[in-house]
């Protein structure tokens, strides 16, 4: 069934709001928006990322040193994961259903096995699962209104921990619900807290190796 607008969504600037603010450049024409579904997500997804919001296809901008820098937290991650089997983690090709015509794709995504009965994982292309962990790696055209948004959509569905990491800031913004947050800058220590039990990761690390210059 294709998704519609709200009714009360009657021009391209209550488009723009609802959807964050996003450069219009993101929004993606064919299929008109409003009407966008599933199967046009995973048509759209083979030519690059995007995501699909109140019907309408979405580009997720990732850069170079976005890229690197979500890389670096999946291999740190997966790392520690092989020494403690809490759950799974994955990249920004993930799409996740967050709800019904709410596709979202984080840049990393950790579930732990209490999000899997049985330890069955899904074999559909699109997860109707909501990360324990949700980390955003933020671009230039990443719009501050955008950002809220997703970080409400991932706590509403019962994420747990999320990470926002600025575009080429030596900083993260650590959140445990939408307006509990603790930002930390290079010389301190990123913890996984209840999510990932043990997991620490000095940030100084983390941004040497993805090339972050400060002040850029």
């Amino acid at each position: 069934m294709a998704a519609t607008l709200p009714s009360h969504v009657e021009s391209l600037a209550d488009l723009l709001d609802r959807l964050g603010d996003v450069p219009l450049d993101r929004i993606r024409l064919r299929p008109a928006p409003g009407t966008a579904t599933e199967d046009d997500l995973l048509v759209g997804v083979e030519q690059r990322l995007c995501e699909l919001v109140d019907g309408v296809l979405v580009d997720k901008p990732v850069g170079f040193h976005e890229s690197l820098l979500a890389t670096l937290i999946i291999r740190l991650i997966g790392r520690f994961l092989d020494e403690h089997d809490l759950g799974h983690v994955l990249g920004a090709d993930t799409m996740l259903r967050l709800a019904p015509g709410l596709v979202r794709l984080p840049d990393v995504s950790f579930f732990s096995w209490d999000r899997f009965p049985d330890r069955q994982l899904p074999m559909t292309q699109i997860a109707a699962l909501t990360p324990d962990l949700a980390v955003e790696v933020l671009s230039p055209s990443n719009t501050r209104r955008e950002m809220t948004r997703k970080l409400h959509e991932y706590f509403a569905g019962g994420c747990r921990l999320a990470w926002y990491f600025p575009y080429h800031q030596r900083l993260v913004h650590v959140y445990t619900d939408p307006a509990t947050v603790r930002t930390l800058h290079e010389d301190d220590v990123l913890e996984g807290g209840d999510v990932l039990p043990g997991f620490t990761l000095r940030l100084r690390d983390l941004f040497d190796r993805a090339g972050s210059r400060p002040g850029v």
